[in-house]
Formats: C-alpha cells, structure tokens, sequence
C-alpha cells in the first residue's frame, strides 16, 4: 500500500533539510529564506527493517525489497495561509492527498537562521500550521453545506449522511480544535475520508533540535512532547541537520558518525517508526532464493487482505496461507527447518496477521 506524509510547518523550521535527509537527495532547495520549496517535492525512501535483512541471508536471497513511504515536502506556509498568504492555498491543497501530517516544529536557536515570526516558539509554530489548516477545512465544509443540505432535504441517503458528518466536523472546528478529535464510526469512515479534511489526518510532531540535543532533546522539544501528549498525537525529536550529513555517508561512515553523535540510529528511522504507529500499520515478508520483501498492511488486516497488497487476486482466489512466525524462521534458519519443526502452519481466511509473519499464499489463478 502506498503511503504519503505531508511534512509541513513555517518556513525556515527544517523542513527542506528534514526532506532532503529523508529521500537521500538534494531535491529540495534548502535556503535560508521564505518560500525556497515552491513546488511540492515528493520522494520516496525505504522503511528501515533489519528483520528483512536477516531474513535474505538465511534464504541466501538475491534481492532485498523494503517497503517505501513517500514525504511530500510542502512549501512553508505562514500565518493567513488559508486566505491565500505566502504561497497559499495551493500548498493545503497537497496535503489533501496524504495519509499523514508531520508537523516540524523549530526547536533550535541559530541567530544565522531567520525566522518568518522573529522568534522561536515551536508551540506557537504549531498553532499557527493548525489554524490555518482548520480555517481551510471550515471554508471548504461552509462553501458545501448549502448545497448537501438541499440534497438530504429530498431525501438522498448519502447527503443526509454527508451532511451529518460536516456538522459532526464543524462543531469542533468552531471551536478552534482540528477534525481530528472527532470519533468517526466504522460505517462513516469511508463517507468522512471522502469531505478530505486537512485536521482529519493523523499528526505527528516532529521537533527539529539542534545537533547537540539530537539524543534526549531539550527544552523546546519537550514542550513540543507535552502538546502532543495532550492533543493525543504523536512525538518525536529529530536533527534534520544531523540526518541530512548522514544522508551522504556510507553504511560504515554512518555507524561510525552516530557513534561519535552518542546516537543509536539515524533520527529518520524513529520518524518512520512513529508514522507507522501513527497510521496502525505492520508489516508481513515473503522471502524466497529469488527475493525477501517487506509488505506494509493495517494492523488487524486478515490473510486474504495481506495477500490483497500483493495482488488483488491473490486476495480473490485465496486459499490459505502457509505462515512461519519471524523468530521460528530466523531460529530454525529458514522455511524447511520451521517446516521439519512443525513451526509452519496452514492458516485460513479468518488468520489476522501478526507484524514479522514470514508467509506463503496458495490461491486459485
């Protein structure tokens, strides 16, 4: 399944610089000035499993296939954003088609950085990006109420349904909170994606240190922790500037750079992690002589969606699933040990997956 998240915040936060670690590239010009990303940048970059490398070497596999998530970098918005200021209503229109929102919060001070707000004040950043998407999303279900209201007045099932849903939005979008917080039922989920509200993806705020709190943090990104926590979202404390410089090293330059930074991993890695968290994915392998592969499904997701992800009639003609949980692949050293060890099991179409399921479909072609 392929996932987008929007990375956006004020300009001159380390957007640009989060991205361009991020996708390994240059792509997006990183200046020091309002508006250098003018044009939404997309780029697609692995998701950091070492389960899967294990996994090839055991089945001496040819070639590693990770899953991949795409970040959109969206130009910096500013205050009056949603009326058209700065660069505008062009950029929230590209966040509609994201999966997710990661909010960059600056949490460094650098006199040679400017800041469009001539202060620095993450919560304040914050505030700023998500009124400007909530004042998007109030003019947008304002311009269609009338309308949806005159439908559900004569009777169509799916206006009455559609306009329920806006007012469920509105009432807390009046009241200056993000879409959000509203519970959305099981049956409305698909009707509620459709009204594409910005507030309604799920958050994460990412707060952007400078490289000596690139570890625990500092003060300004535990306020950024302490507003997640209380908005129920999700936090994480990253150096765009240390990732970026990681970007361009080796495997083994890198491992010796974060040990010197007293760092176990690259921040992009808990970025990642936590944008999985956020959205309630896991993932599942198949791995063969010819290839291991990561395949990214939503946590709860049965046998047959799973195999769905591979192909849709994979997920039509199921049959069953032949499943080896990770740990009994990698302790038996492959499939014809776990086989031997009566470690394989025959899973129908009610199996849920577990997260690191090594599996195998048989399916009616």
């Amino acid at each position: 399944m392929a996932l987008k998240v929007a990375i956006v915040g004020l300009p001159n936060v380390g957007k640009s610089t989060l991205f361009n670690a991020l996708t390994k590239t240059a792509a997006a010009q990183a200046a020091n000035y309002p508006f250098c990303t003018i044009e939404p940048n997309t780029g697609d970059v692995a998701v950091p499993e070492p389960r899967l490398e294990q996994l090839a070497a055991i089945a001496g596999s040819k070639e590693i296939i990770p899953s991949r998530i795409t970040f959109v970098d969206i130009a910096g918005l500013v205050r009056g954003a949603s009326k058209g200021e700065g660069l505008g209503n062009q950029f929230l229109a590209n966040i509609r088609d994201c999966d997710a929102v990661a909010f960059v919060a600056r949490c460094f001070v650098d006199d040679d950085i400017t800041h469009v707000e001539n202060r620095i004040d993450p919560i304040s950043d914050l505030e700023i990006i998500e009124t400007e998407l909530m004042l998007a999303d109030l003019e947008s279900l304002e311009k269609r109420v009338v309308n949806v209201e005159k439908k559900a007045k004569g009777g169509d099932k799916e206006a009455q349904q559609t306009l329920r849903l806006i007012n469920m939005a509105l009432t807390p979008l009046r009241a200056g909170k993000p879409a959000r917080v509203v519970q959305v039922d099981k049956e409305d989920e698909k009707a509620w994606h459709m009204l594409q509200l910005l507030t309604s993806l799920p958050a994460l705020y990412v707060a952007n240190v400078d490289e000596a709190s690139a570890d625990k943090g500092n003060d300004l990104s535990d306020l950024v922790a302490k507003r997640a926590a209380a908005d129920n979202a999700k936090a994480v404390v990253i150096s765009a500037k240390i990732d970026s410089e990681l970007a361009v090293l080796d495997s083994e330059e890198q491992a010796e750079f974060l040990e010197s930074m007293g760092l176990e991993e690259p921040g992009l890695n808990r970025l990642i992690r936590e944008a999985y968290a956020l959205l309630g994915l896991q993932t599942y392998f198949t791995v063969g002589p010819k290839e291991a592969r990561a395949w990214t499904i939503p946590i709860g997701a049965t046998a047959p969606q799973a195999a769905g992800v591979i192909h849709t009639d994979f997920e039509k003609g199921f049959i069953r699933a032949e499943t080896i949980a990770f740990a009994d692949f990698v302790a038996l050293k492959g499939e014809q040990g776990a086989k031997e060890a009566g470690k394989m099991r025959a899973e129908g179409k009610g199996y849920v997956v577990k997260d690191g399921d090594v599996m195998h479909f048989l399916f009616n072609g």
